[in-house]
């Protein structure tokens, strides 16, 4: 069997069962479909936060977001990616961090500019993540604390999704939030379950997709539950 591998991925064993006309096997077909999947998750990583973003700017509102739960998010993702570059994690395992970390730091500084005036806490805390975060990335700090602290990453991931969970609730609104980007986040999350499962990751690993799959899910479900109807134009009323 001819050897057909690009970025970590072997084509050969699929396309060799194909050409004698036969299905490929699920040992030869599973880890492909994993591997595509998990670079399927790096590309689409580029644009997930975009339609938050972009709503947004286009109503020049943060109307219903939680600003912690944001900011939260921010912090599990620069651990996240902290802790894969330290290990030396190949890029398909990972990748999604890097351009959500961005997307998220961008979407946090939107969300403190339509948050105008903000209080000295705030500009407290943007100083001192942009003090330890380059500390952390570089992975600079004792092996035991970054283990710890990578431990505690799903625990923040959960309490990022709680304060807007909770504000949607008692609102019955969800304001700004995008569809499209928690639709994304769930899709994605649930795509993690499958590749960290076939790819034997650790269990912690596996269980930190599936919180962010119930999380995410919860709130699209809000979204989806509490959004208004838009009114059509030119409707006249009696």
């Amino acid at each position: 069997m001819v050897e057909l591998k690009f970025l970590g991925m072997d084509f050969g064993c699929a396309l060799g069962s194909l050409s004698n006309g036969e299905f490929p096997e699920k040992d030869c077909l599973l880890p492909l479909v994993s591997k595509l999947l998990g670079y399927a998750i790096v590309a689409a990583s580029t644009t997930v936060k975009l339609p938050q973003i972009l709503k947004i700017l286009q109503h020049k509102s943060v109307r219903g977001l939680s600003v912690v739960a944001f900011e939260l998010e921010l912090i599990g993702y620069t651990i996240a990616l902290a802790y894969c570059l330290h290990k030396g994690l190949p890029f398909s395992a990972f990748g999604e961090y890097a351009f959500l970390l961005i997307q998220a730091m961008i979407l946090v500084a939107i969300i403190y500019y339509f948050s105008q005036p903000l209080e000295m806490k705030t500009w407290v805390k943007a100083l001192l993540y942009c003090a330890v975060a380059p500390t952390v990335l570089a992975g600079q700090i004792d092996p035991i604390l970054f283990e710890a602290i990578y431990a505690s990453q799903h625990a923040i991931f959960l309490f990022a999704r709680i304060p807007q969970i909770w504000k949607n609730f008692k609102s019955k609104s969800t304001g700004e939030l995008s569809f499209l980007t928690f639709f994304m986040n769930f899709a994605g999350s649930m795509v993690r379950v499958f590749t960290s499962l076939q790819e034997k990751a650790p269990m912690s690993v596996a269980l930190g997709s599936a919180l962010g799959a119930l999380m995410n899910g919860t709130i699209l479900s809000q979204i989806i539950t509490y959004q208004k109807p838009t009114p059509q134009k030119g409707k006249k009323k009696d």
